[in-house]
């Protein structure tokens, strides 16, 4: 009996015996159910055998429930209560005002994600999203698992089948000390920078893939230094002269802003790629994690940290949208 109970017993069968208590007939329970009164006492019957002991009895006063009938409609009351905090949250989330949403972004994203989801969240301030930092490979992987409704990232996975919503432009830039010997001068080559050291982002990084496609194409080998796994310690290795960075122009907003660094003037850069809010084709998106897509992809931008008057940003800098 006590394996089969809760594996075989059915809404209808506590239903019938919530009606019986309530109504303290079997004619009367069958009368509100909207059933015959021998289906209703089938319920009663098959609910006590799967039980193994009696649930109601018959006295003077209309059928009551025994202790063990008690102890069953106890759990109905329990079932019925979950039902219904269920249904209520349903609506909430088809109606878009409450929910859970995951999403991913890349490391260099973190700048300005948290403002998204601020002002995501001030429209709809009861769905409660979560955010994992990650690389690359990281956020990737997490996509493949489906362990996000969505993702922030430049190139998509190229494995996984997206649905690829642009954000806007992500310029990346080379940053030196304010006090370094190129600082000031003019349309520099990248082959004038292959005796410099260069820090740069662990394998896996997005950023150090996009500056090793920059380099291979200018047939330059660049003097690479320590691998560093965030852009703030790259950021603080360059402020302190331990070498030079190429970094996204978004992670360095603030330190170019207060002159703690400057940005190479070299030909051919920025270079210019995209940011985009990724969701897997087969992923079910619930209201909620839709509306945050449309939001994302309609203001998105607005986001985006400026770098107007710090870097500068030419038609002929954009090299793909994707790549």
């Amino acid at each position: 009996m006590a394996n089969r109970f809760p594996r075989e017993l059915t809404l209808r069968q506590l239903r019938a015996l919530a009606a019986v208590h309530r109504d303290r007939s079997v004619t009367a329970a069958a009368k509100k159910l909207h059933l015959t009164q021998p289906a209703v006492t089938l319920q009663i019957r098959n609910l006590q055998t799967l039980a193994g002991l009696p649930l109601i009895q018959r006295t003077s006063d209309g059928m009551l429930l025994t202790d063990a009938g008690r102890e069953v409609l106890a759990l109905s009351e329990r079932i019925e209560a979950a039902i219904a905090d269920c249904e209520t949250s349903l609506e909430m989330m088809a109606g878009k005002t409450a929910g859970k949403i995951s999403i991913g972004a890349v490391s260099t994203a973190k700048y300005f994600v948290p403002f998204m989801i601020s002002g995501f969240s001030k429209l709809y301030p009861k769905v409660d999203v979560s955010l994992f930092i990650g690389n690359r490979q990281e956020i990737g992987n997490a996509l493949r698992g489906y362990d996000l409704d969505f993702a922030i990232m430049g190139r998509p996975p190229a494995d996984i089948e997206m649905d690829v919503h642009l954000i806007g432009d992500h310029p990346h830039v080379i940053i030196a000390p304010t006090s370094h010997r190129l600082a000031r001068k003019s349309r520099l080559a990248l082959s004038d920078l292959a005796d410099e050291t260069f820090l740069l982002r662990e394998p896996g990084s997005g950023t150090r893939g996009l500056m090793e496609q920059l380099f291979e194409t200018a047939r330059v080998r660049p003097n690479l230094g320590m691998a560093m796994s965030s852009n703030e310690t790259i950021k603080q290795a360059v402020i302190a002269g331990l070498g030079i960075a190429f970094i996204s122009a978004h992670t360095v907003a603030t330190e170019l802003d207060e002159r703690r660094l400057v940005t190479l003037d070299v030909a051919g850069l920025p270079v210019v790629r995209q940011w985009f809010v990724l969701s897997r084709k087969d992923k079910v998106l619930l209201p909620p994690a839709r509306a945050m897509l449309e939001f994302l992809s309609a203001r998105g931008a607005q986001f985006l940290p400026r770098t107007h008057g710090r870097v500068r940003i030419t038609r002929t800098s954009v090299r793909g949208k994707r790549g």
